[in-house]
């Protein structure tokens, strides 16, 4: 390769995304600056995320600014570097872009990871990374549940919520997931161990609201929030005394041009319930902490972690869209290098 191929959002998109939102060019390798390095991109995460760092909207993170790369967490090899700390052929992680060589200032979320240990430098994507982290740290932290507790995970077969499933039962809980559509659900209860699937294609609030019901009669005592939503308005409806709601994403209302809101918030009062949003941002100082344990689930065969690995950055349009189709079946990482 005698170039540097970047993957640019070029447009804010209205709604859903479309390929006229993004361009992929390709410009030289740039060198690294006093101090800094320049990372070649093996894989790249896929994530729901990304879709409102396009907006220019108030958020935990800045917009991504028209004609720059679009941000997302990689993995990759040191090319070049001014930085004694790092070396070229060093293995690292770090958020930058999705693009063939990233300019990075060591800092923030830059670290060396041994890819000795995993089958494969994506699993600091999934298990190791972020995704692994959130279902982690979001559940025990965020959540506490308990053992003999009724845990209700939506979007249960996506990459979070499948693991945050798993981890529940790890830890003691009755688990029910909603997903969409009959293989997801089968995947819910064949690979992943949860006890209940739900399938919520094809249902209104009440309907599904009366399903949730008839397999947690005395509530959910911990939600994780993926979808937002019908789905989150049904959920509530169902919230025993004290729940826990821990609110991740909501991904029902990334691609809307009109919010649907949450219209069964009164439940929340009426049982005293708790609503606490989570990033993962908050426990990065505990990274090292919360990957030694999914590390070990993993070696007891008692924790899944599945990915969808799509190959090239040309194909960052059709692989990122996805996310919000359905199709993919694990933890979404683009193979770059």
């Amino acid at each position: 390769m005698t170039g540097n191929r970047r993957f640019l959002l070029v447009r804010r998109p209205q709604g859903t995304p479309v390929p006229e939102d993004f361009s992929l060019v390709e410009e030289s390798i740039p060198e690294p600056e006093q101090g800094g390095l320049i990372v070649r991109n093996h894989y790249a995460s896929l994530d729901p995320a990304q879709r409102g760092w396009m907006d220019d909207a108030p958020s935990y993170m800045p917009p991504i600014p028209l004609g720059a790369p679009v941000r997302a967490s990689t993995v990759g090899v040191v090319h070049a570097s001014a930085n004694p700390d790092f070396q070229p052929g060093d293995w690292v992680l770090g958020l930058n872009a999705l693009e063939d060589y990233s300019v990075v200032q060591p800092g923030g979320f830059t670290s060396k990871i041994d890819v000795s240990i995993v089958d494969s430098p994506s699993k600091y994507l999934s298990a190791m990374g972020a995704v692994g982290l959130t279902a982690y740290f979001g559940l025990i932290e965020a959540g506490q549940p308990k053992a003999g507790e009724t845990l209700l995970v939506s979007g249960a077969a996506g990459a979070v919520g499948s693991a945050v499933g798993q981890i529940g039962k790890i830890l003691g809980c009755r688990v029910i997931g909603i997903a969409g559509g009959p293989d997801k659900c089968r995947r819910l209860l064949e690979d992943y161990g949860f006890d209940v699937a739900i399938d919520y294609r094809g249902k209104d609030v009440a309907t599904l609201a009366a399903e949730i019901r008839s397999h947690a009669p005395n509530g959910a005592d911990v939600i994780f929030e993926n979808v937002g939503g019908d789905v989150m308005d049904a959920e509530l409806m169902n919230l025993a005394m004290g729940a826990r709601i821990v609110l991740c994403g909501l991904i029902s209302e990334y691609n809307a041009e009109q919010k649907i809101g949450i219209r069964n918030l009164w439940q929340v009062l009426v049982q005293r319930a708790v609503i606490k949003g989570f990033l993962i941002a908050d426990y990065v100082p505990r990274f090292g902490e919360g990957g030694a344990q999914m590390a070990t689930w993993m070696a007891e065969g008692r924790l899944r972690i599945d990915e969808d690995v799509q190959d090239g950055l040309e194909n960052a349009y059709p692989a990122f869209m996805r996310l919000f189709t359905g199709a993919n079946t694990g933890k979404l990482v683009l193979k770059i290098a």
